[in-house]
């Protein structure tokens, strides 16, 4: 591995200019982005926004950030979804405190793009990508599904979502508002990849085919756009990204991730490796 220590302000600049000209001459530009995306837009799980939305959870349970409320083991399931409505309501159907989502879709949204994301708080599209430009490989905090599952289905959760936030009483919904599978009666839960129960739907699969479908006909100069992604699921981005690198000889691999941007010696000369900001070179860009 090469790791780029671009901290001098002039390297970043010079290396700005080159991404301006990559993204300028590229036939495609595959975007691959991750939490650290977010976590630029705003989205951070502790601190202000925490203690804004979670401090009776807080104080009550112990934990003093939105995931280890997430793994929580709450005894009941009224207050599972009392924790988990907020949750998603903040994440998924509120907007990110910064345009950052936004100042990536004015950077791509007269080229050839792909999104490829492990984030499941739909910012793309609240940003205005398009649809059949995207893939969420890990699901959407908008989904439901069955725990089981039962069948192969997801289901839009706003209203319900909305209902239990509005009546939820000391940390406790309503019986009735926990959610249940329509056709198995069992608990519903969110539509997110953390064990085989995850429901891969026909969206799902027809997003997957498109992504496909885009990365066939990136044999010209592409450029590889990473992102703000980590460690936790390097197979499904960083991984590939470095191989179609390696294997086109007019793509361009860019890494943008404040402390951790890399990349393998062997595509060292035709990468762009960032550590910055990811919001404060998308608004230099």
């Amino acid at each position: 591995m090469i790791a780029s220590k671009i901290k001098d302000k002039k390297d970043i600049v010079s290396n700005i200019e080159r991404l301006k000209a990559a993204l300028a001459s590229a036939d495609a530009i595959v975007i691959g982005a991750g939490a650290g995306l977010s976590t630029a837009a705003g989205f951070t799980y502790s601190g202000e926004r925490f203690e804004k939305n979670f401090s009776d959870f807080g104080e009550k349970y112990g934990f003093h950030d939105m995931y280890a409320g997430g793994f929580y083991p709450y005894d009941t399931l009224e207050e599972h979804w009392a924790y988990w409505s907020r949750y998603i309501l903040v994440n998924r159907y509120m907007d990110p405190p910064k345009p950052v989502y936004q100042q990536l879709f004015d950077l791509v949204k007269d080229k050839n793009y792909f999104v490829i994301t492990t984030n499941v708080d739909h910012c793309f599209q609240k940003a205005g990508f398009d649809k059949k430009r995207l893939f969420y490989t890990q699901g959407d905090y908008g989904l439901f599904q069955c725990s089981v599952p039962c069948h192969n289905k997801t289901y839009d959760n706003g209203d319900a979502i909305r209902r239990m936030v509005e009546d939820q009483r000391d940390m406790r919904i309503p019986t009735e508002l926990i959610p249940r599978c329509p056709v198995c009666g069992r608990p519903m839960t969110m539509n997110l990849r953390s064990d085989d129960t995850f429901v891969e739907d026909e969206g799902w699969h027809a997003a997957c085919r498109r992504y496909e479908n885009f990365l066939n006909g990136c044999n010209g100069a592409a450029v590889y756009l990473e992102l703000g992604v980590g460690y936790n699921t390097p197979g499904i981005i960083k991984y590939p990204f470095w191989s179609m690198t390696a294997k086109n000889s007019r793509a361009t691999y860019v890494c943008i991730n404040d402390g951790e941007a890399f990349c393998p010696a062997q595509i060292g000369k035709r990468s762009l490796c960032v550590n910055a900001d990811i919001g404060e070179v998308l608004s230099s860009l």
